[in-house]
């Protein structure tokens, strides 16, 4: 699928983007992967990290800057939308920030993508999109419907636009996990409420779901994996059994439990052997004597209808994550990220860039 193909990585120095990377690297043979992002520092450890490998190209550039992301588009087969803000209390406080990047940014995606003649664009999404309460949540709401939306702005081009949506990634870059073990030591963890309940997924299972999207995709889907919940309280005696457990409150913008599927979304929902797929409430195909899920007939044969009223939620899930599962996680996850380190060159790399 990715063989021979050239990928441009919005966010690509952030978590998913470094673990997208570098397992497409190791499962197919890309042409070129473009990675975008803002961050020059982080580039350079990326590039040291793997080697300067030399089907990557770096390009510094913010997807606020149109201009700027149209030229790193050009000749790119697929993007991987991964940047973003998401910060739950900072969008709080910020929302315009948000709006440009997560708003904007998109908009300047679908845009560029078309202009271009990008086959597919995956864009990462997030549980909080469904159902917000928050403004993180609504930017990604709404950014869920503007690449819904690309697929009618690309007319009669070949520009694909599917979407991915998932919980918590366990591991990554301020997440929940990284921050309880740095406070482990300390003696005291902080906990915003007993009864929160988390989904949880492995950056390797988000990475193959953006793998699914790209292959699998007509256009206007939305993607979301089975994966287990995890209490927070469980989180914390995974890494921490022996400290004590100190109630915060729900932090501004915070959800008791999160969903990925609402009622309103279960109508137009099937189930799949690892995943579910929403399909879009408008008609893509722009043939108004077909309805949306005839357009997709070839697309949903596979796949089972879930009953009414059905609601993916973390705190009803059928699959949950034990304490001991979580700490086998941590032990492995962490033991091969040292490993990783300890074989580390860190050398003079010159940062390519596609311009």
């Amino acid at each position: 699928m990715l063989c021979n193909k050239t990928i441009l990585v919005t966010g690509g120095t952030g978590s998913f983007g470094r673990r997208f990377i570098r397992m497409t690297l190791e499962k197919f043979n890309p042409a070129k992967i473009i990675v975008f992002s803002r961050d020059e520092m982080k580039q350079y450890e990326m590039a040291s990290e793997l080697g300067n490998d030399p089907r990557l190209r770096f390009f510094l550039g913010d997807v606020r800057d149109k201009d700027r992301l149209k030229r790193a588009c050009h000749g790119v087969d697929y993007i991987v939308h991964a940047a973003a803000l998401k910060i739950v209390p900072t969008a709080e406080y910020n929302p315009f920030e948000y709006v440009k990047t997560n708003v904007m940014g998109a908009m300047n995606v679908i845009d560029c993508a078309i202009d271009e003649g990008v086959t597919r664009v995956t864009a990462l999404s997030t549980d909080k999109a469904c159902s917000p309460i928050n403004l993180y949540g609504a930017t990604k709401l709404c950014s869920d419907k503007l690449f819904i939306s690309g697929n009618c702005y690309a007319g009669g081009r070949s520009t694909k636009f599917s979407i991915v949506r998932y919980g918590n990634v366990m591991g990554s870059r301020g997440s929940i996990i990284p921050r309880f073990r740095e406070l482990a030591s300390s003696g005291q963890i902080p906990i915003t409420d007993n009864s929160m309940t988390r989904f949880m997924i492995t950056l390797e299972q988000a990475v193959e779901l953006v793998w699914t999207s790209l292959d699998d995709c007509l256009g206007g889907e939305i993607y979301v994996p089975k994966i287990p919940s995890m209490r927070l309280v469980d989180i914390a005696q995974a890494i921490a059994p022996n400290a004590k457990f100190k109630i915060i409150g729900i932090r501004p913008g915070e959800k008791l439990h999160e969903q990925m599927i609402s009622v309103e979304d279960s109508r137009i929902c099937y189930e799949y052997d690892d995943y579910y797929k929403i399909f879009p409430q408008i008609d893509i195909s722009r043939n108004s004597s077909s309805t949306t899920l005839e357009t997709f007939d070839g697309s949903i044969k596979p796949g089972k209808r879930v009953q009414p009223g059905f609601c993916y939620s973390s705190d009803t899930n059928n699959k949950w994550m034990s304490v001991e599962d979580l700490r086998s996680w941590i032990d492995n996850e962490y033991q091969s990220d040292a490993a990783r380190d300890s074989k580390l060159v860190v050398r003079d790399v010159p940062l390519v860039n596609h311009v």
